[in-house]
């Protein structure tokens, strides 16, 4: 399945991995990591033994790097990587209109899922943010000398808050 993700063309200009691992916010061991398992290839290599990357390999791995806090495994993200690569590589005007349309199904497939996780992540973040804002609350409150019973007042307060609000959606 990852063949696919192997065979594409490079683009022009290449740079050394240090530079890509910076730029992408990745480690050197997580771009080899992905290297291994077939996400990315260096397009190169230098008379030193140094990995190459070029601008079309720097955005590959910023797909993977975005893909990964939705929590899409490597093989997801190699099949998504496949597909756009089959969609946008340079016999994408020859493929035939079934195939097409699969892989654009396949592509929806995945819109489809980034939006659902998004939307967890946002409900997780909301809820976070909430806490976070709660507790900041509660200890200004201390820091004033107010005192509340050993019984976990903060507890209670938030379960009082929480009857009054309902949970973000």
């Amino acid at each position: 399945m990852l063949d696919d993700v192997r065979n594409r063309r490079p683009a022009p200009r290449a740079s050394c991995g240090t530079g890509q691992a910076a730029l992408t916010e990745l480690s050197l061991r997580t771009i080899r990591h992905y290297e291994e398992v077939g996400l990315v290839r260096p397009s190169a290599r230098s008379q030193g033994g140094f990995r190459l990357y070029t601008e079309a390999d720097v955005a590959r791995l910023m797909v993977i790097r975005r893909m990964k806090p939705l929590g899409f495994t490597l093989e997801e993200m190699g099949e998504l990587l496949a597909v756009t690569d089959r969609l946008d590589g340079g016999e994408a005007p020859a493929l035939e209109a079934a195939e097409r349309e699969q892989l654009l199904a396949r592509l929806g497939r995945f819109q489809q899922a980034t939006r659902d996780r998004c939307q967890v992540l946002h409900t997780q973040l909301s809820r976070a943010e909430e806490f976070a804002a709660d507790l900041q609350r509660h200890a200004g409150q201390l820091a004033s000398g107010a005192v509340y019973p050993r019984s976990g007042a903060i507890h209670s307060c938030w379960r009082a808050r929480d009857r009054l609000q309902p949970p973000p959606a």
